[in-house]
């Protein structure tokens, strides 16, 4: 073999193993950790040559990241976090527009429904009070029917809910309450709801897993997780207040600035898929594409009627100074981060 021959065999030894790298795409995402390997192994199976980095906080700490990084984005892709906070990002310009392959298919509810849409609605979380019936019944207390119930005297320290700075889950009742009674009312209804709280946890899912263990009588909660907890024989039972309940949308967008923006592409076509919304109605009842979500055991069976009008526009705008109010507040009772 000639020195040309060798170079070119040199060249090619060296390029293959960079021909047959996958791009890396930095996924930021408020999904529970147990979601995510099987979101990761149903999208590279489709496409082997991206590789999912996923970076992953609850909802709060998640946005508040993003927010910190606008002027320099480390994500290429959000997905699943919730739609109040997409649209903080997209009122910053954060966000690139795409509409997804598919995304018409889907209820528009879950759709930006502008020319050039920058967000895709994946699924929708609901709130829940999961009760531990044996606590119940060892402290002599009545089954909650309603959000008013749990600022009975009788249940002052057996509640324990999301602080909503942190957990998305703990956002959507706050911000719910503040709409289905007012803000003054709900306000007011909160200081009286806060004499009964034991601890506001920074986790969603983790007050119905307080409940299910007896830690706590009552977890203000993520609705699902105690659908999930109560299949697997917890001493528990869900509530879901007369009033109506809180909820919220989770998103998928492409970040603005994205060096890997086919990759990205490739990714939000696949979070309007069937397949992805499958996947979603593993975890929650209620998802974007319509005729896939299934029946949910113990779980309401038509949970959009308990769902109030939820003004999303609103809760983007007023999100900060809801927050601020709420941490000068209540943030005394909330656990050590």
């Amino acid at each position: 073999m000639n020195n040309k021959m060798r170079i070119g065999a040199l060249v090619f030894a060296l390029a293959a193993p960079l021909a047959n790298a996958a791009t890396e795409l930095t996924v930021y995402t408020a999904l529970e950790s147990d979601q995510l390997r099987h979101y990761k192994k149903a999208f590279e199976s489709q496409y082997p040559d991206i590789d999912i980095k996923w970076v992953r906080d609850s909802t709060g700490i998640m946005t508040a990241k993003i927010l910190a990084e606008k002027d320099n984005p480390q994500a290429d892709v959000v997905w699943g976090l919730s739609a109040t906070s997409m649209m903080v990002f997209d009122n910053l310009d954060m966000l690139q527009a795409y509409k997804p392959e598919g995304s018409d298919s889907l209820y528009e509810s879950f759709r930006d429904m502008r020319d050039q849409p920058t967000w895709v609605g994946m699924d929708a979380w609901i709130a829940g009070i999961c009760v531990n019936t044996i606590e119940l019944e060892k402290n002599n207390l009545e089954m909650p029917q309603s959000w008013a119930d749990l600022t009975k005297p009788e249940y002052k320290g057996h509640i324990v809910m999301p602080n909503p700075s942190s957990s998305g889950t703990g956002f959507l009742d706050v911000s719910a309450w503040l709409q289905l009674f007012g803000e003054e009312d709900g306000w007011r209804y909160m200081d009286k709801l806060h004499q009964n709280i034991a601890r506001y946890t920074h986790s969603g899912s983790q007050p119905c897993h307080l409940a299910a263990t007896g830690e706590a009588t009552m977890g203000v909660s993520f609705a699902f997780r105690g659908a999930k907890l109560k299949k697997q024989k917890a001493p528990i039972d869900l509530v879901f207040p007369s009033e109506g309940i809180g909820w919220d949308m989770e998103a998928a967008a492409i970040v603005k600035g994205t060096e890997q923006l086919e990759a990205a592409k490739k990714l939000m076509d696949f979070a309007v898929s069937k397949e992805a919304n499958k996947l979603y109605n593993q975890s929650y009842a209620v998802v974007a594409l319509p005729g896939v979500a299934k029946p949910i055991e113990h779980y309401p069976e038509q949970p959009e009627s308990m769902m109030i009008k939820n003004d999303f526009k609103w809760v983007a705008a007023n999100r900060d100074s809801i927050l601020q109010e709420w941490m000068n507040r209540y943030d005394s009772k909330s656990d050590a981060k």
